[in-house]
């Protein structure tokens, strides 16, 4: 046996495109197995079938559960009595008998799989109900809360999803591809033919129209999770000079407790409930009430009445807790008016934050951004100014990476974002492996190639070991850091720098310079705005984790001459050096 194996690791050394071409027969083997038994033909759901849970068990419908997601429609023959249901009930509507499902299931195939799987995962969440087609304005939404946008993948289910898990009690979709979730609707209820766009992700399915929205009810797994648990604690804060107009809308409750008062607020349509004692009071972040200045949290430290173990603040000093609502004062976008007389670039290097500083200064202008590229994905969430032409003059600003003197020089002027390499390079890094929010696998930190377990051995016998990604990545990258930066320093029109950490530290100051260099007007009011919903959807949860340093003695030794070259290029214009916590690591 051990001759016959090295008889064959011989034969493939010998000829590694034999190798090759035996690995590519062996993946498209793998591949047509694996779409024969995705579209094979399954026998008609019969009346015993319609209800899977009963017919197969939990372990059958788990399976179907996850073909349900995938969507598999082949096969599926539109008739007038069933596009009426699917059209008007999302993947959470469940009928008082489940009769509404089981007139779907006739279809036979793989869509009779899919099928059946959702049937069970509806069974088991019973979270959404249709309510009809409304109205909805831009200047006024019907539903006030968060809102996300995918102009390519949206679903019903996707939106539905996304609203519940924040604990909102309706899910809007709209112009098929955008989500609105609200606490209550607050708009007219018009006609079914009036909703009549294609959800983007899923044919067959209306996810409303132009200015109108498909609602659904969500019933949620536990009430209490749209009230307390999901606002978010802003800290202890003074008494405003005149509350009435700081927080508008008060109620006494002597039975005080942080939910009561959230639960209320949120009721209200409004961001802010602080928390006085026994008053609760409601409002927006306004110059009368920055949220700026913390105090010391014992100031607030008073029991709530109703809450042995929460602090409810006092007369004096107000606890202050951010709702789920949204606010709505810094969401609306739009092209600017007439065309711009000067270009104005918004300059970083790869991973240094420019789509972060995009929704900052789109929700802080009012008008959309462009970029130097075509980012397909970054236009299907919602930049708008992604596919028009840089040049175009319709947009407030342009992100670019580039760092060549020409490309430079097209700008009149520039905001020029910089970031700790470290982070900047751990995050293109992950960009580039992972999307735009998503992480770089394991095995390209390692190095370690995709290849199945079985041919392994076989491979690392052929082929020497490779370098790995990352390494390679650090050594091109890392002096593009510090040239990126000393180009625009010294090519640059007018170029305003801003570092990306003074830029989460304070926000409203850094994000005030950006907008003044943009010749727009700073309205304080909405730079608060912008304050409560800074994240948006292009934030990654904190770089993952890894269980070791990438960073290798010599990648630090190098980068920390790199940070030198910037830091003394940066003090030589009489600005501010790179901040101390880039040093060293």
């Amino acid at each position: 046996m051990a001759k016959l194996w090295f008889k064959f690791q011989r034969y493939f050394r010998r000829k590694p495109v034999r190798f090759f071409t035996f690995l590519a027969l062996y993946l498209t083997a793998g591949s047509l197995v694996f779409l024969h038994s995705g579209f094979v033909g399954q026998p008609a759901v019969s009346g015993n079938q319609a209800n899977p849970a009963a017919a197969g068990g939990p372990a059958e419908g788990a399976e179907l559960s996850f073909l349900g997601d995938m969507h598999l429609g082949r096969g599926f023959r539109d008739t007038g009595e069933a596009s009426s249901i699917a059209r008007r009930y999302g993947p959470w509507f469940k009928g008082k008998d489940g009769n509404e499902r089981a007139k779907l299931g006739d279809y036979g195939g793989a869509w009779s799989r899919a099928l059946k799987g959702r049937v069970v995962r509806e069974k088991e969440e019973e979270r959404a109900k249709y309510i009809g087609c409304y109205l909805d304005d831009t200047q006024s939404r019907a539903l006030r809360g968060v809102s996300f946008f995918d102009y390519k993948k949206m679903t019903i289910f996707r939106c539905q999803d996304n609203c519940a898990e924040r604990g909102y009690l309706y899910a809007g979709l709209e112009f098929g591809a955008e989500c609105y979730c609200g606490h209550k609707i607050q708009a007219t209820n018009v006609s079914e033919a009036e909703c009549d766009m294609e959800c983007k992700g899923e044919r067959g399915s209306v996810c409303g129209g132009a200015n109108r929205l498909s609602v659904y009810r969500l019933q949620l797994a536990q009430e209490s999770a749209r009230r307390y648990g999901s606002a978010v604690f802003r800290g202890c804060f003074r008494r405003p000079d005149n509350l009435s107009l700081a927080l508008p809308v008060t109620a006494a409750m002597l039975n005080m407790s942080v939910d009561k008062c959230v639960d209320f607020c949120t009721e209200k349509e409004y961001p802010l409930a602080a928390l006085a004692g026994t008053a609760c009071h409601c409002g927006f972040p306004t110059t009368r009430f920055p949220l700026h200045d913390r105090e010391d949290e014992q100031l607030c430290a008073q029991k709530c009445s109703a809450e042995e173990f929460e602090s409810c603040g006092t007369p004096s000093y107000f606890i202050v807790y951010q709702t789920q609502v949204q606010d709505n004062r810094c969401m609306d976008r739009r092209f600017l008016p007439g065309k711009s007389k000067q270009l104005i670039a918004l300059a970083s290097f790869p991973g240094a934050g420019n789509t972060w500083a995009r929704h900052l200064i789109e929700l802080a202008t009012g008008f959309y951004t462009g970029s130097y590229y075509f980012d397909g994905s970054l236009y299907n969430k919602g930049f708008k100014g992604e596919r028009d032409h840089w040049r175009s003059g319709r947009t407030i600003c342009i992100k670019t990476h580039e760092s060549g003197q020409k490309e430079i020089e097209a700008f009149d002027a520039a905001i020029l974002l910089i970031r700790n390499p470290y982070k900047a390079l751990m995050a293109e890094f992950n960009r580039k492996y992972g999307g735009h929010i998503g992480f770089a696998a394991h095995a390209h930190w390692k190095g370690k190639g995709a290849i199945p377990g079985s041919l392994q051995i076989l491979f690392r016998s052929i082929c020497t070991a490779s370098v790995g990604e990352w390494p390679e990545f650090v050594r091109n990258y890392a002096p593009w850091w510090a040239t990126h930066t000393l180009d625009w320093l010294k090519f640059g029109k007018k170029v305003l720098v801003v570092h990306f950490e003074d830029l989460k530290q304070d926000l409203f100051v850094q994000l005030g310079r950006m907008v003044s260099l943009l010749g727009v007007a700073v309205r304080e009011d909405r730079l608060l705005c912008v304050e409560s919903q800074k994240d948006g959807n292009f934030k990654r949860s904190g770089l993952r984790k890894l269980e070791y340093d990438p960073y290798t003695a010599d990648m630090q030794k190098t980068i920390s001459a790199y940070i030198k070259m910037v830091d003394a290029a940066l003090k030589g214009r009489n600005l501010t050096g790179v901040p101390d916590d880039y040093y060293p690591r």
